[in-house]
């Protein structure tokens, strides 16, 4: 085998080596609705009925928030975010700030859903690489359609 041969078979093994286990999921199919890998929420939507509890759970290594978008939450809803801060510039603020709110390797937030409509959301470190989610909250979900996902 020539010299560019080898390194060329070398180079591949390397990239594939490089890329083993990016974007997947520690594997942890505990009781959570929704996973938080290094830059996606998974599901990154859930559909739920009024009332329901989802739970948020950090799977990767990377510290993460769940921040709703002030401007889509529906009417009758309240702003949330993990650091239960009372508006989205105070969720980032803090964030940038001091790293408040964030959420940790293994670490967990809970929110209840009572008003219908889509609940959209992102985190504040990892938005620009498309780390958004919703909750939608409709009078013909089943809660037991969420809580199949990740209680296997």
């Amino acid at each position: 085998m020539d010299r560019r041969a080898f390194l060329g078979s070398l180079g591949g093994v390397a990239v594939a080596v490089g890329l083993a286990g990016c974007g997947q999921t520690s594997g942890d199919t505990g009781n959570y609705d929704v996973g938080m890998t290094t830059r996606k929420f998974d599901p990154a939507t859930v559909e739920v009925p009024p009332g329901t509890t989802v739970r948020w759970k950090n799977t990767s290594s990377h510290a993460h928030t769940v921040t709703a978008y002030e401007d889509s939450v529906p009417d009758e809803a309240g702003f949330w975010a993990t650091g239960d801060f009372d508006s989205q510039t105070a969720a980032e603020d803090g964030w940038l700030g001091d790293r408040e709110g964030g959420i940790y390797e293994g670490e967990t937030y809970e929110r209840t859903f009572e008003t219908v409509g889509t609940h959209a959301y992102f985190c504040i470190p990892h938005e620009a690489s498309g780390m958004v989610g919703n909750v939608v909250v409709s009078e013909d979900a089943t809660a037991a359609g969420t809580d199949a996902a990740t209680d296997a």
